[in-house]
């Protein structure tokens, strides 16, 4: 965190006021605005060249002979200046990200901080992966489609303002779609779910998916499809490398703690199905049924050798309580021998101090 809202006083506190989270959080959006604004002044004198490359992808399925349009009065200039803006704002993203950790960072634990850094590289990667995704797979395959699928007699001709409204869409929605592989390995390292859990949620993932990808994409069936799968891949990829990356932070010790685990698991549901099928159409009365029992479970067997089955065990117990009683009466008797001692040594004080305080005649 910046030292700047910190006053010099203080820099070694252990706490911050609320005034002094402000403060900071003040000078996080201000180096964030700050990248916006460079970002864009850098971008803005190619605007139209941006647009350009942009539009390709639905330029080169256009009928020979049109173009895109533009509708409105001020889009010749406010689609390029709002194309410089977003695109600021997608290449700024891993420095926003980098703020906000340097805000929450002092809220975590060590092992916590540990998990940032990779994954704000993975989720940066990622982001930019779905907007790339969308530009040079789904962008083609879509317009494609859609330019073949227009009826006879009308003419193709795109909105400019409309069109870059769904590419910043389609950019967004696929970069935030392809994160779902750093939340199931945050999920799993975390210890918030298992990896065997979320094998068992594969089928409730893949409706959602498509949900998803109905919701952030256009009405129809392919930019829907194209989102969904990309989605639940990742997803299964975020499970093996969660899984992975859990196994390899685990001491020794925890992985032979893990196996015993599992096999007493395993030895359990074993011994739970061979119950379970003993119902009253399974038994055979052919089959020693205390024998399998016996093979079933495992006995602790380390004091077997001391036990002897032939002895009068009523018995055994009755000599024990005598034997306590006879150490209890023995311990009042020594209780009442010190008891009158202590009494009798009083005693002679008493007459010894008497003795001392008559008057000698």
């Amino acid at each position: 965190m910046s030292n700047n809202a910190i006053p010099p006083n203080k820099k070694n506190t252990a706490e911050m006021s609320l005034v002094q989270h402000l403060l900071e959080l003040r000078n996080l959006l201000t180096k964030a605005i700050l990248a916006i604004i460079v970002l864009f002044i850098i971008l803005f004198p190619f605007a139209n060249e941006l647009y350009i490359y942009i539009s390709e992808p639905l330029s080169r399925f256009l009928p020979e002979g049109t173009s895109m349009i533009a509708t409105g009065v001020a889009s010749p200039f406010l689609t390029p200046f709002k194309l410089s803006f977003v695109l600021a704002v997608y290449l700024a993203m891993p420095f926003l990200l980098l703020q906000i950790w340097r805000f929450i960072s002092p809220a975590l634990y060590k092992h916590e901080k540990q998990l940032i850094g990779p994954i704000m590289f993975f989720s940066s990667f990622l982001f930019y992966a779905g907007g790339l995704f969308s530009f040079y797979v789904v962008f083609p395959l879509i317009f494609g489609f859609l330019s073949q699928s227009a009826p006879e007699g009308v003419t193709i001709a795109t909105d400019i303002a409309l069109y870059l409204d769904f590419v910043i869409k389609m950019f967004f929605a696929s970069g935030l779609a392809f994160q779902d592989t750093d939340v199931v390995v945050i999920l799993i390292l975390t210890g918030m779910s298992t990896p065997k859990k979320l094998y068992h949620a594969r089928p409730y993932v893949v409706v959602g998916a498509f949900v998803i990808g109905m919701l952030l994409t256009p009405p129809d069936i392919i930019s829907q499809t194209l989102l969904a799968i990309p989605m639940w891949i990742l997803y299964e990829a975020g499970i093996i490398v969660g899984a992975f990356v859990k196994k390899c932070r685990k001491t020794p010790e925890q992985r032979e703690e893990d196996a015993d685990a599992e096999a007493k698991k395993n030895a359990d549901d074993n011994f739970n199905e061979r119950m379970n099928s003993l119902d009253d159409g399974d038994i055979d009365d052919d089959i020693d049924y205390d024998e399998q029992f016996d093979d079933t479970i495992e006995y602790d067997n380390r004091y077997a050798d001391q036990v002897n089955d032939d002895k009068d065990w009523d018995a055994e117990f009755d000599n024990i309580d005598s034997e306590f009683g006879e150490l209890d009466r023995e311990y009042k008797k020594r209780q009442a021998e010190k008891k009158a001692k202590q009494e009798k040594t009083e005693n002679k004080k008493e007459e010894n101090e008497e003795d001392k305080n008559k008057p000698q005649n």
